[in-house]
């Protein structure tokens, strides 16, 4: 997958994409990510991409013309997939959606956000979705575009070393994650639970989804909803 993130802090996005998992599924060619700095796309003479919002207010708003003119760059460079907006207002992102996104598209230009937002212009012409990472306002889009990224790398063919471990994670399959154990058998009082131990694959599937079940109900029974 290629993903192409506008930003105008390219910077920040460096040291998350080159280490671990991602860094190491954009070596082996799973994954292509690039930081595009929207500054470069200013029509202005000191190249500066916001300015005072129409009908006043606090903080700055982002020009339409720079965004608008690096997306459709970025069409001209093969980009053909959905244009996403990290915002606030947007739909909440889910592990479905990240799913669906792995799966349907074979690029993505995300949109990265900043100041108190983007002129609803450049959202109206070449924006295709705004998404959200919570209920909760960050300085800019970086971060959510980060989590976006990290969590639909995941769901690509290769990325992680064991296919099932997108499988079995929290939201997976509509529960939270069971608890995980591993050595030694006891930490400071603390033993594994024997049925992890005694070699019965069926009995410990069953255990995981009890535990999976009774961490969902405590802490996330909305999540519950119509399921048995």
């Amino acid at each position: 997958m290629k993903i192409a993130v506008l930003t105008i802090f390219p910077e920040m996005l460096s040291s998350v994409l080159s280490a671990s998992i991602l860094g190491r599924a954009q070596a082996e060619g799973l994954l292509q990510v690039e930081a595009v700095d929207i500054r470069k796309y200013s029509g202005r003479k000191h190249k500066n991409t916001d300015d005072y919002p129409f009908g006043g207010g606090a903080g700055m708003v982002m020009l339409a013309q720079p965004i608008v003119s690096a997306v459709e760059d970025m069409r001209k460079r093969g980009y053909a997939g959905k244009c996403l907006y990290m915002s606030p207002r947007g739909k909440t992102l889910t592990q479905q959606t990240v799913k669906r996104i792995a799966e349907q598209e074979d690029d993505l230009i995300i949109l990265c956000g900043h100041y108190e937002g983007v002129d609803q212009r450049a959202i109206d012409l070449v924006v295709d979705t705004e998404i959200s990472v919570g209920d909760y306002v960050l300085t800019g889009g970086e971060l959510p575009a980060l989590t976006l990224i990290d969590a639909v790398a995941r769901h690509l063919p290769g990325v992680l070393g064991s296919g099932e471990s997108a499988q079995d994670e929290s939201f997976s399959s509509g529960l939270l994650e069971y608890p995980q154990y591993t050595r030694p058998r006891e930490f400071r009082g603390l033993a594994v639970p024997e049925v992890l131990l005694n070699g019965n694959h069926a009995e410990i599937e069953a255990w995981r989804k009890e535990q999976a079940l009774k961490i969902t109900e405590e802490r996330r029974p909305d999540l519950l909803n119509g399921k048995e």
